[in-house]
């Protein structure tokens, strides 16, 4: 159980340069989960992905090192999300129209292995947030959010019309759902202040969104 969990709560992180494969995996009874991508160079290819061009050829080009395409995290949404496993061929070509030809890119992108069964909740500010599992099963939470985003709007509808719509989370919301519930059987906990902490404005009315498996 620890090892599983450990895994399932594990940010991962994989990259390839062009012309390599990438390959994304999971392990059983997950599927990944896409968090973030980047597909360019913002680094010299001294330090990563050498370039693959002649020596003399890559004096003549100046390498482009603010170099990014804005489709890579829908390219890799459509590659791999919900998926145990993934694999593909990097190239520019599979993100539309080359920002720096001649220059080398890479792809990093960053995912975590999310249960194939899974459940959420939500408890308004000052509401009581209460998990549970059958007998013999116990709770496992994948991820916790303390604050103000913007799915939040239609279950705790934001009343403060003065105030812009802004973001913001607690740091600490995961490590205390997992203080508090993991490993049991059930658990509560009030969607607060006083246990999270303010990571909003004053006035902003905040939730409790907690995924967890059995």
């Amino acid at each position: 159980f620890a090892g599983y969990i450990s895994q399932v709560l594990k940010n991962y992180t994989d990259h390839a340069c062009d012309g390599e494969y990438v390959s994304l995996r999971c392990p059983h009874r997950t599927t990944i989960s896409i968090q973030s991508s980047f597909y360019g160079r913002i680094v010299p290819s001294h330090q990563m992905c050498p370039s693959r061009y002649p020596h003399s050829y890559a004096t003549l080009i100046k390498e482009d090192v603010a170099c990014s395409v804005g489709t890579s995290l829908q390219k890799m949404l459509d590659e791999c999300q919900d998926r145990r496993s993934c694999q593909f061929l990097v190239n520019s070509r599979l993100f539309g129209a080359d920002p720096c030809p001649g220059t080398g890119k890479y792809l990093i992108v960053w995912y975590k292995c999310r249960p194939n069964e899974y459940k959420s909740k939500v408890a308004c500010e000052d509401d009581k947030l209460r998990l549970s599992c059958k007998k013999s099963m116990v709770i496992a939470i994948y991820s916790a959010i303390f604050g103000r985003t913007q799915e939040s709007s239609l279950e705790c509808p934001y009343q403060n019309l003065g105030m812009p719509m802004i973001e913001c989370q607690s740091a600490t919301a995961l490590q205390l759902m997992i203080k508090r519930c993991h490993g049991k059987r059930s658990c509560s906990i009030y969607a607060s202040t006083y246990e999270f902490g303010d990571p909003c404005y004053p006035g902003i009315r905040k939730h409790l969104n907690v995924i967890y498996t059995c």
